[in-house]
């Protein structure tokens, strides 16, 4: 048979892909991987839980961050019993709980900065006028 299935030169599909740099793993693997319907995966997407890369025949390839994700979401569901609004709700949070830690980390370090430069005497940064630290003397006003 010209053209048939078994004669075409194909990639065995458990073999990682590179798109953008990154190593990504197709659908039927991860499905595999994780004793998971492909079905299951689409429908974690059509939700808005995962969002895999696409290749330019448009498969779906995942990344590790996306494979740490769907743990994740699998733990979730499998072990603790969340129904996929819970799930939402709980990534939702851990995003907003990372993006808090960053925050407070930067901040930290803001603080930190100033406080060994104070410590070693560096002038502030944004002061306009330079002034003495030391004892508060009290004005009187001149008539």
């Amino acid at each position: 048979m010209v053209g048939s299935r078994s004669s075409r030169k194909r990639r065995p599909p458990s073999r990682r892909r590179r798109v953008g740099g990154g190593r990504y793993v197709m659908i039927s693997k991860v499905a595999e991987r994780y004793d998971i319907h492909p079905q299951t995966l689409r429908l974690y997407e059509r939700e808005g839980l995962l969002q895999p890369q696409r290749s330019d025949g448009n498969t779906r390839l995942y990344d590790e961050d996306s494979l740490h994700r769907l743990e994740s979401i699998l733990t979730l569901t499998r072990d603790m019993g969340v129904n996929l609004a819970g799930v939402e709700v709980v990534l939702a949070l851990q995003e907003r709980l990372a993006r808090l830690e960053e925050e407070r980390n930067r901040l930290l370090e803001i603080v930190e900065r100033d406080v060994s430069d104070r410590r070693r005497g560096v002038r502030r940064r944004h002061a306009l006028v330079w002034v003495r630290s030391g004892a508060l003397v009290k004005v009187e006003e001149e008539d």
